[in-house]
């Protein structure tokens, strides 16, 4: 069947909105936010086999001298309808992919699909023409909610239900924030943790930019839990889709001991099904400069998926 790319953004975002664990990467919102603050643009288009619909894209771009100088990002793309998504199916996409925007000299291109490593699809990237670059693939965690909560809450490791009763007990104050100064404050903190503690996420500059659109839309869970007026650790969730993601969190000390991570992380969820969200991405992990952040949230029983790497 022909696979074509049909660069249409409105029809994009209707399809993006259909689709099974839509991760952040692809929204329109990290795309229009991502390219305002690196000077690219965005292009979505709706993904057809046989002239059907099957899926979306976003790519992200840059180019100088008439685009003789062209920068092409594809991450955690393309994203499939039910039913679409096989290896025939991604082959094809990314022949389509490189027919329209082909490797030559002057054009850098960054592709990270959206398939798992040791899916029978990641064979079909190198037939369709892309090079692998030697990067280890990309690690989340999906969070199905979509069953009961009863049942989400028995997926959770016996340790991390302690835990969520630990916060419960506590004495814990849990307040989801929609004030943007407050919101801010809560990213300043995050900031010098993550300069404190020398761990990966992103920048605050992303994040504020990222929260403040989100915050437009109503898209997002911004919380925090506080010890006898003091805030002892935050998250902030960004939903898109049937999707949410956990993009920041942090903790202190008091907060460790309090399990109000815990606590807020479970509260989410529980929200997050109240506002229809399917999939929960809990963000990047990795065994060598995060294996704890790793082993936390395993604990919450999410499915472990690593991306099929790199490629140009």
């Amino acid at each position: 069947m022909k696979c074509e790319i049909i660069w249409d953004k409105d029809a994009a975002e209707e399809v993006f909105r259909l689709c099974p664990r839509s991760n952040l990467l692809q929204s329109s919102v990290y795309g229009d936010v991502f390219c305002a603050l690196n000077g690219m643009r965005a292009r979505r288009g709706v993904v057809t086999r046989g002239g059907r619909r099957a899926g979306c894209v976003q790519i992200l771009e840059s180019g100088a001298l008439g685009n003789l100088l062209h920068a092409v990002i594809l991450d955690r793309g393309p994203l499939w309808l039910p039913g679409f998504g096989s290896a025939d199916d991604a082959a094809a996409f990314f022949s389509a992919f490189n027919e329209a925007l082909p490797p030559r000299i002057g054009r850098r291109r960054r592709i990270i699909p959206e398939i798992p490593d040791g899916d029978p699809a990641r064979n079909a990237l190198l037939r369709s023409g892309l090079k692998r670059l030697g990067r280890p693939g990309y690690q989340t965690l999906w969070l199905d909610l979509r069953a009961d909560i009863d049942v989400i809450l028995k997926t959770l490791s016996s340790s991390w239900r302690n835990k969520v009763r630990k916060g419960e007990k506590s004495g814990l104050e849990i307040i989801w924030e929609t004030k943007n100064a407050e919101i801010a404050r809560l990213l300043r903190i995050y900031q010098r943790d993550k300069g404190k503690k020398g761990y990966e996420g992103p920048s605050l500059r992303l994040a504020a930019a990222l929260a403040e659109k989100f915050h437009q839309q109503d898209s997002f869970l911004a919380g925090q839990a506080r010890m006898d007026g003091v805030t002892v650790a935050a998250v902030l969730i960004f939903r898109h889709g049937t999707s949410a993601t956990y993009q920041i969190g942090w903790t202190t000390e008091n907060g460790k001991k309090q399990a109000a991570h815990n606590l807020l992380l479970w509260q989410a969820c529980v929200t997050l099904k109240e506002k229809g969200i399917d999939y929960f991405d809990l963000g990047g992990v990795n065994d060598e400069t995060a294996y704890g952040v790793k082993k936390f949230k395993e604990g919450m029983g999410g499915a472990l998926v690593t991306l099929a790497g790199h490629y140009i």
